[in-house]
């Protein structure tokens, strides 16, 4: 079965990548471009997902890497990884809308904990995922994350991280053991 995941290249970005990440991680969860996709957050939030300075701060992190992931020499997922003792937390995860539900994204969260196990040497994978995103968190759980019920106040007011379109958002904090 031919999947969007075939002929993958993963690696670390680097300051030349800035712009074209941004542009991805806008594309998948922000405007009308990402209704192309199901990962969209378009209904609760409008404004900006990430900016330049946000990325290359991830990029110039010594405990992170944000990793990208590209196909046909165009980039088309990335994730950061975020180095924190014990566990790593995943965040900053994008693909791009037109080729989600065809298994990139799985084969992106595989590599993701794969790096994070074998590299680093961790035992779990955290992140945290807006609470009201039962259809993304559903995703998450078929592939081994669970629900911690701890949960983490949005930050309204904070342009940087969208315009809320509702009163009740939080952040949900994911587990899933790498042993």
């Amino acid at each position: 079965m031919d999947t969007a995941a075939t002929g993958l290249t993963f690696r670390d970005a680097t300051d030349a990548d800035v712009d074209v990440l941004v542009a991805l991680i806008e594309s998948a969860y922000r405007g009308d471009a990402s209704r192309a996709g199901w990962t969209t957050e378009a209904d609760i939030l409008q404004g900006q997902r990430t900016d330049p300075e946000g990325v290359l701060e991830v990029i110039k992190s010594s405990d992170s890497r944000l990793l990208t992931v590209e196909q046909g020499g165009r980039t088309v997922a990335c994730c950061q990884l975020e180095h924190r003792g014990e566990h790593v937390y995943f965040g900053m995860f994008a693909v791009s809308p037109e080729l989600q539900g065809a298994g990139l994204g799985k084969a992106v969260l595989a590599e993701a904990e794969r790096y994070s196990r074998d590299v680093w040497g961790v035992s779990e994978m955290h992140m945290t995922v807006i609470s009201v995103r039962e259809d993304l968190i559903a995703w998450y759980e078929r592939r081994g994350y669970r629900r911690t019920g701890k949960m983490s106040p949005f930050p309204y007011g904070d342009e940087r991280f969208g315009v809320p379109q509702r009163a009740d958002l939080q952040f949900e904090l994911l587990v899933k053991s790498l042993v």
